[in-house]
């Protein structure tokens, strides 16, 4: 098993119960036209809050592989999960990449991909496996506020899924990178560059349109400062490219943190969630 890293994710047992829809006119402030709600969007104080995905044993992921900010545990007797063929990987920075590897090795964990050079470059990265089945990109950096630096997911539409994300999200495209001689495309999509902040890199393999999502990866968590306006925000980019709102914006049941979340037009999942409650919740909890 893999030992402790400082990295902001979230492991559950099962999904957050999303809990009733509201209208997304309770709250809401009046009718913006679009445009004035996309420029809304880029200035918008959004950052990562974590990520979260679902593990067939707590403890044991918590004991031996990572450093929590958020749990949640509401599937009791379920040890396995279905990663599927959509889901990447998450990206963890270290500063010895080849010492990270060694106390993964120590505690019986399972790499799978020896630490060294990327071909054609000088970045230093490993890959290690997770008890339940989940791949993670360890990569040699400098110190930094953010562990984890990428999320990598599947995409069908890379120019589609770009869109979405500047639109829904008010991200940049930080970085894109065709690679023909593996046959794929990744784009980086984010608020700063991953040296500051968690990124999404979005990967599109040829000819690869669809990928099962299974039941492990969950979501992405996101600020903002008004949940109500953000979903019109997310609407807008659906109407527009795909994709699907799962939970009117509004407050939930005995918490009161605002959020609203919504899948993209590939059926990933993020979660936006008020930033002034979000840090009452975190303030309440310690």
């Amino acid at each position: 098993m893999l030992p402790e890293v400082p990295l902001l994710l979230s492991t559950v047992t099962e999904q957050i119960c999303p809990g009733p829809l509201r209208s997304m006119a309770e709250g809401a402030t009046p009718v913006v036209p679009s445009h004035e709600l996309l420029e809304w969007a880029k200035q918008d104080k959004r950052r990562f809050l974590h990520a979260v995905y679902r593990v067939g044993d707590l403890d044991r992921t918590i004991n031996n592989f990572v450093l929590m900010i958020r749990t949640f545990k509401t599937d009791y007797g379920v040890d396995k999960y279905d990663i599927g063929t959509g889901f990447g990987h998450f990206t963890i920075a270290t500063q010895d990449v080849y010492k990270l590897v060694e106390d993964i090795k120590a505690k019986g964990g399972t790499i799978t991909r020896e630490p060294g050079p990327v071909k054609g470059g000088s970045s230093v990265i490993a890959f290690a496996k997770d008890p339940d089945g989940y791949l993670f990109e360890l990569i040699q950096r400098g110190p930094t506020p953010e562990p984890l630096c990428q999320v990598m997911l599947r995409v069908g539409d890379l120019d589609r899924a770009i869109k979405f994300y500047e639109k829904a999200l008010g991200m940049r495209l930080l970085k894109k990178t065709d690679r023909p001689e593996q046959k794929y495309t990744i784009a980086m999509m984010g608020y700063a560059d991953e040296y500051e902040t968690t990124v999404l890199e979005l990967t599109y393999n040829y000819g690869v349109t669809e990928y099962t999502k299974g039941n492990a990866y969950a979501q992405v968590a996101i600020s903002t400062d008004d949940v109500y306006k953000s979903a019109e925000v997310v609407n807008l980019a659906i109407q527009e490219l795909g994709g699907k709102i799962t939970r009117q914006p509004g407050p939930i049941p005995g918490i009161n943190t605002k959020i609203t979340s919504f899948l993209d037009p590939d059926g990933w999942k993020t979660v936006l969630v008020d930033n002034a409650d979000f840090l009452k919740e975190l303030k309440a909890n310690e």
